[in-house]
C-alpha cells in the first residue's frame, strides 16, 4: 500500500503540508482521535509505503528505509479543547491582519500560503485576536468538501500562527486530532487557533474548525518545532 503527496499539497516548497499528510495517514489508523508524529519532511510526488508500525500499533509512512511519519490511535480526546470562537462579524477584520501577508516562511503553503490562488490552496489567513488566539474563515471548495484530510489540513496552520512564526519559522512535529464532521461545498467555516505554550524549540497550540452552523468539525493539539 502506498501514499503519494501531490505537489499541490505542499507546505514548504519541497515537502507536504504536515496537517494534510497527517490526515491522509490518520485515515489508515482507525476511528477516534489519532496522533501523527512527523519524523522528516514528507517528500512530494513520491510513492511512500504505508505499513503496520513496528511497535505500539498504528501505521508507518516510509520513503524507502526512511521513516517519514507514524500514526497511532490516541488514548483519549481529553486534551483536545475547543478554542473559543470569535463572532462571525469579527472574522474578516481579524483575518485582514494576517502576518503572513507581509512575512511568510512558506508562502506557497497549501493551507495558509498567500501565493496560492483561489481553488488551488485553502487560503486560510489566520489573523491574531490579541489574546493568544487566531481566527480566519475557510470558504470550502467542492474539491475539498466532504473529506476528513482537509479538516486535518485546516487544523494545522491556524494553530501555528498563534506563535510568531514569521520571525522564527516552525514546522509541525506532532498533531493529535479528532475529526467529527466534514464541511459541505460552499460552506464557510470558522477556524480558530490558540497558543498553549513554548519551551525551547517546541511550541504547543490548539485549533478548532467550526461549521457554518457552529458545529465542531475538528479539534487538535499540535507540537511545533522551530527550525533554528
Amino acid at each position: 500500500m502506498t501514499l503519494t503527496v501531490q505537489s499541490r499539497f505542499r507546505g514548504p516548497t519541497t515537502s507536504g503540508n504536515g496537517g494534510y499528510v497527517a490526515g491522509r495517514l490518520a485515515a489508515r489508523a482507525g476511528d477516534g482521535p489519532v496522533t501523527v508524529t512527523l519524523r522528516t519532511p514528507p517528500p512530494l510526488e513520491t510513492p511512500l509505503a504505508v505499513r503496520p508500525a513496528a511497535e505500539g500499533g498504528g501505521v508507518e509512512l516510509l520513503d524507502g528505509s526512511t521513516l517519514v511519519a507514524v500514526a497511532v490511535g490516541a488514548d483519549s480526546e481529553g486534551d483536545l479543547a475547543a478554542v473559543e470562537p470569535v463572532a462571525a462579524s469579527e472574522v474578516a477584520a481579524i483575518s485582514a491582519g494576517y502576518p503572513g501577508f507581509t512575512a511568510h516562511p512558506f508562502p506557497e503553503c497549501f493551507v495558509c500560503g498567500p501565493d496560492r490562488s483561489p481553488g488551488d490552496g485553502l487560503r486560510l489567513f489566520p489573523g491574531r485576536v490579541g489574546d493568544g488566539r487566531t481566527a480566519c474563515a475557510w470558504s470550502v471548495g467542492a474539491d475539498v468538501a466532504g473529506s476528513a484530510e482537509f479538516v486535518w489540513a485546516a487544523l494545522d496552520c491556524p494553530g501555528g500562527w498563534s506563535a510568531p512564526i514569521e520571525g522564527r519559522p516552525r514546522v509541525l512535529g506532532r498533531i493529535t486530532a479528532l475529526v467529527s464532521g466534514v464541511p459541505s461545498a460552499g460552506e464557510t467555516c470558522l477556524v480558530m487557533g490558540a497558543l498553549v505554550g513554548t519551551e525551547g524549540r517546541k511550541t504547543w497550540t490548539d485549533s478548532t474548525v467550526y461549521g457554518a452552523d457552529g458545529r465542531v468539525l475538528g479539534r487538535a493539539r499540535s507540537t511545533w518545532i522551530a527550525l533554528a
